[in-house]
């Protein structure tokens, strides 16, 4: 039975090597990571909850009312070590606004997911999604195979856009504005 076991080793290498989005080159169109997503299309977050990284609870439904930037990660990606500083960022510059960024984190072990959370300083919680138990509830459509992905959710609770690639400081500011100057009604 050696032969499966390398098949299966195999492919989870693979899967490795290939799960994180490409990073975006420069010059390149941000639109074409982004997909807005028109009000009246938009689909509720399901109320993702468990522990964050450091064994705190945390429910998504706690930031109602805040546009939430819902950043999915594994400390294994690259791309994803690249965004961590600019989402820091803008949770900081941004949390008075009334924006919210919250990270899942996909590590299996808990302590890699929090070893990169202590290294890259990150200024905001991530949830520990390692089996994508909560994950899996997001609507069909919305659960990316490639990392770094971004659920970008408004003041109601609907998801309103998708990007999928690194994200930067000012396009998280790009993405969120015009979610601030909607009603929450």
């Amino acid at each position: 039975m050696e032969y499966p076991r390398r098949s299966m080793v195999l492919a989870l290498v693979l899967l490795a090597l290939t799960a994180c989005a490409p990073q975006r080159q420069s010059g390149g169109s941000p639109a074409s990571m982004l997909d807005s997503i028109p009000v009246a299309d938009r689909r509720f977050a399901p109320d993702l909850s468990g522990a964050t990284l450091d064994g705190s609870p945390v429910h998504l439904a706690d930031y109602r009312g805040k546009v939430v930037v819902l950043n999915v990660w594994a400390s294994w990606c690259g791309p994803c070590r690249a965004e961590s500083p600019e989402l820091s960022r803008a949770q900081e510059h941004l949390k008075a606004e009334g924006i919210q960024v919250l990270g899942v984190s996909t590590d299996a072990d808990r302590s890699k997911g929090r070893a990169f959370q202590r290294e890259h300083h990150l200024a905001y919680p991530s949830l520990h999604d390692p089996s994508h138990r909560q994950l899996s509830r997001l609507p069909k459509g919305y659960l990316y195979q490639a990392l770094p992905f971004t659920l970008f959710i408004d003041r109601r609770g609907r998801i309103a856009a998708t990007y999928v690639s690194t994200l930067t400081e000012a396009d998280v500011r790009r993405v969120t504005a015009p979610l601030l100057r909607e009603s929450v009604r």
